[in-house]
């Protein structure tokens, strides 16, 4: 076993480095890595399924071949999301219902990332079929803030999360529908980004025609997201909507900081209203941004519409996926999810027409906005991270919400625009947890997004900026 312990603080971008010079190997990151994982995740719970020996094994058929042909990654360890299929390695949806299933292929996405030399190694946890902003199920139970361990990671990518922050990844492979890579982003003060609708290739789909749901990277800083966002990209027969690969990589992109000339800030993009301290972070966070000499303005935003209508598109897409679970095995299921496809099932034509019109409607006029402005800035969450105890935030801000996913109104939103949304740190709260703001860019837009969500990064710090230490992960759970 080779451990450098000193690894785990590196970024994404110098391990590969690193993998490229051959002065480490696949199999030191994976040791290194299964070091970190014994000592922290008895308290995070982040990675709650582990495949060393298929990691290992994929590590020597990579070193196989010349270092020139071990595709964008080279060998870099990344952890799979539970929603995804992996094949061998035990793949729950965290549900009941698939508590033992042990695929016999692997999903679209993650095959692009093994082909593009990533080495799988563990499976993150999510809530059951990714319903919620907050990562607990029935099967493989409940993963916990490595900031505070007493309080939640987010959802539905929490396991990604959470794994990033307590060092046990460096990137994470995520998907997101109505915030699920943004919102635990914020609550773990890493990144997140949701691309454009195709941009990253999915599947096998029962509607591969879905722009809701989006497959898509996580990491610690803005260009180790675009690493893996390379990785990702690139067409796949099986999904209709995928789009080729750039012919410039997208971190060429973020290591080419661009400032934007003029910002459009919204508190709450008229669909949602933050606690006062998560508003205060972010209004402070512009204030710097303007004394850089950008452009900050707050033009009137209003997305209210989008919370029926995102509701009923959801509800349409839980009954495409999961109507026949409901029929076979609703004893085994959540009651949210019930609920959603049970939601789905009542719905009417007219009410799907007029979602879809409203849909319309919303990416319009974002799209108009977007000609005046370079980006579109908000907050990622409107809560910090709450405790693990509490299923979901029931009222912010003065406001009680109606359904478990209403606190989520700011993210959700923005899933409605099919435009690429990436979230980044931006502070702190002064119980010490993380804040992050949202940055929405122009359609197919992700090079110059990251660009300047680089830019911004630049001037308010990242997750390697802070006085975190590892070392207080492994204290017991408040």
């Amino acid at each position: 076993m080779s451990v450098d312990s000193t690894l785990i603080n590196r970024s994404a971008c110098e391990v590969v480095d690193l993998l490229r010079r051959e002065a480490v190997s696949p199999h030191d990151l994976l040791d290194t890595l299964a070091a970190q994982v014994e000592r922290v995740e008895p308290h995070v719970n982040a990675l709650p399924t582990l495949c060393w020996e298929r990691a290992h094994e994929h590590a020597a058929a990579l070193l196989r071949k010349p270092v020139a042909e071990r595709g964008v990654l080279c060998g870099l360890p990344v952890p799979i999301k539970d929603l995804s299929a992996v094949e061998g390695v035990r793949t729950t949806y965290g549900s009941r219902v698939y508590e033992d299933f042990v695929p016999g292929t692997t999903d679209v996405t993650p095959a692009r990332i093994e082909a593009s030399g990533g080495i799988v190694y563990a499976k993150s946890n999510s809530p059951e079929f990714g319903a919620g902003g907050h990562t607990y199920n029935d099967v493989l139970g409940l993963t916990r803030n490595p900031w505070k361990l007493s309080r939640s990671a987010g959802g539905s990518s929490g396991g990604a999360a959470a794994a990033l922050a307590s060092g046990t990844a460096w990137v994470a492979h995520g998907s997101d529908l109505a915030g699920s890579l943004r919102t635990p982003a914020a609550f773990c003060g890493v990144v997140g980004l949701r691309p454009t609708p195709g941009r990253v290739a999915s599947g096998p789909a029962r509607d591969p025609f879905d722009t809701l749901s989006v497959q898509g990277p996580m990491a610690r800083n803005v260009a180790d997201t675009a690493l893996l966002l390379d990785a990702m990209c690139g067409l796949e027969r099986h999904a209709p909507l995928s789009m080729s690969a750039p012919a410039t990589t997208f971190l060429d992109h973020a290591r080419r900081p661009r400032i934007p000339a003029r910002v459009a800030y919204s508190a709450g993009l008229g669909i949602a209203e933050p606690e006062v301290d998560i508003r205060a972070i972010c209004d402070s966070v512009m204030d710097r941004l303007a004394g850089e000499g950008i452009g900050i303005e707050q033009p009137r935003i209003d997305l209210s519409a989008g919370t029926k209508a995102f509701h009923v598109l959801r509800g349409v897409l839980y009954v495409t996926n999961h109507a026949d679970a409901l029929a076979k095995h609703r004893e085994l299921l959540n009651p949210n999810v019930i609920g959603n496809i049970e939601y789905g099932l009542s719905l009417d034509g007219p009410s799907i027409a007029a979602a879809r019109r409203t849909r319309g409607e919303l990416s319009h006029g974002m799209t108009e906005l977007l000609e005046t402005y370079d980006v579109v800035i908000c907050p990622a969450s409107i809560v910090p991270a709450f405790p693990v105890e509490q299923k979901y935030v029931t009222n912010a801000a003065g406001r009680q919400f109606n359904t478990y996913i209403d606190w989520l109104a700011i993210t959700y939103g923005l899933t409605l625009l099919g435009l690429p949304v990436i979230s980044i740190p931006c502070g702190m709260t002064r119980d010490g947890l993380p804040v992050g703001i949202q940055i929405v860019g122009r359609a197919r837009g992700e090079a110059v997004l990251l660009s300047i969500a680089a830019a911004i990064e630049s001037i308010i710090g990242t997750w390697a900026t802070s006085e975190r230490e590892l070392d207080l992960l492994v204290r017991a759970p408040a």
